[in-house]
Parts: structure tokens; C-alpha cells; sequence
């Protein structure tokens, strides 16, 4: 019982802290000077990024799971059952001048399942990077940085949404 009230609690604020994590993390991250591992001389940016970064890792799990509770997935991955209906309604209606609606299984929710799974590869190929042998750490390093500019792509798109969801309740 009282781990549920726990996860009441946090699941409540996970995007909030998963979103603000995200932000400082890729704002800080032109500090950070880690190659093959993180030395013994790294400074605050460089060790903030990478146990920011193992914190900012598992409040995603935990967002993921959230997100796939309840049958909820099936509204931010409805390609997953090849549900295309709503997704092809939106596009349809965006050549003819129309924004889609918010929530349900369109659009909107398809990109924030793909933010999903961007911000899980992105926490994923951190934590990879911070466990594997310094020889494979390179090529880890290069994965998490290609998979991070997707994610800035993501949080960019993800804005712009937002901004036109609000934009439905003037409307």
C-alpha cells in the first residue's frame, strides 16, 4: 500500500522532473569534458552530467512505465497494433489547413511516443557509456551525442505542440 502511495506521488511529477532534467542536462552539456570515462580531475558540469544523467535515467524508466501503464500505450504507440486511423485523419486534415486535436491515438501522441523512445535511448546509451570498458567508450559517447541532438530535435517539436494545444483552448 504505501508503495503505491510512493508511486502516486512521483508519478504525478515525472514529466515536470524528467522535462527539467532534460533541459539542464542539454544546456549544461557543452561544459562537459568526458572521452572515455569520467577522471578523477572532471569538473562540476562534467560530474553533474553524468550522475544528473543516472538520476535523469531512471526517473525516465519510471516515466516510460508510466506512460505504458493502464493500456495507455496504445494511445502513444498505435503502430504497434497498425492503428493508423486517427494518425491518418490528422495528416489528412493538416493538407487541408487543419491542426490536429490533442490526445487520443493521433499525431500529437505518435510524436510523444517517439519522444519516448528517443529520451530511453538517450538514457540508455548514457548509462552504456558510463559502464563499458574505456576501449568501447568512444563509440558509446557518439551514440549517446547523435541520440542527444535527436532528443533537442524532439524537445523542439514537442514545444511547438504544446504551444498549439494551448492554442485549442482559445479556440
Amino acid at each position: 500500500m504505501a508503495l503505491k502511495l510512493i508511486w502516486q506521488k512521483i508519478a504525478v511529477k515525472l514529466h515536470a522532473l524528467v522535462l527539467v532534467m532534460s533541459v539542464i542536462l542539454v544546456c549544461t552539456s557543452p561544459w562537459v569534458l568526458i572521452a572515455r570515462q569520467l577522471n578523477a580531475n572532471a569538473g562540476f558540469w562534467s560530474h553533474f552530467h553524468v550522475y544528473g544523467g543516472l538520476i535523469t535515467a531512471c526517473l525516465t524508466l519510471l516515466f516510460a512505465i508510466k506512460v505504458c501503464l493502464k493500456g495507455q500505450w496504445r494511445q502513444f504507440f498505435p503502430w504497434l497494433l497498425l492503428d493508423f486511423n486517427q494518425v491518418n485523419t490528422d495528416l489528412i486534415g493538416i493538407l487541408t489547413g487543419k491542426i490536429p486535436v490533442a490526445g487520443g491515438k493521433g499525431l500529437f501522441s505518435v510524436i510523444e511516443g517517439i519522444g519516448v523512445i528517443l529520451l530511453l535511448l538517450v538514457a540508455v546509451s548514457g548509462v552504456v557509456w558510463y559502464l563499458v570498458d574505456p576501449s568501447d567508450a568512444l563509440v558509446w559517447r557518439s551514440y549517446h551525442q547523435v541520440l542527444g541532438q535527436c532528443f533537442i530535435g524532439f524537445m523542439i517539436i514537442h514545444l511547438l505542440l504544446a504551444l498549439l494545444h494551448i492554442k485549442d483552448f482559445f479556440d
